[in-house]
């Protein structure tokens, strides 16, 4: 799912909740929320500034490995952006540099 970067999540949700239809609010910890279309599915988080990494993702992508996703990154060769944590609000992640640039942020939830 994309992270678009916006200066403040709760002033921009009017916009891609009322507007675009991204109604559903799955979760906000008031420094990223996501939101998706109850009728397409689509969906999209919103991020102001992450707030246990040192940069920002671009895209979030979830896997039920996230063990075996680490291992690989770091076997290829992948720079390590922030290392596998388990966060405080119980999201299983870690954050890997693309070779082009991009900052990724995968993740996993029990849930």
């Amino acid at each position: 799912m994309t992270n678009l970067h916006v200066a403040d999540v709760e002033a921009a949700k009017g916009f891609y909740t009322g507007y675009l239809g991204l109604s559903t609010e799955e979760f906000n910890l008031g420094w990223a929320a996501r939101y998706v279309s109850p009728e397409t599915g689509a969906m999209l988080q919103l991020v102001s500034a992450d707030a246990t990494a040192s940069e920002d993702a671009v895209i979030s992508v979830l896997t039920d490995d996230i063990e075996g996703a680490y291992s690989q990154a770091k076997q290829l060769g992948y720079e390590i952006v922030h290392p596998l944590t388990t966060e405080p609000w119980g999201h299983r992640r870690f954050l890997v540099r693309a070779p082009d640039g991009n900052v990724i942020n995968v993740g996993y939830h029990s849930d």
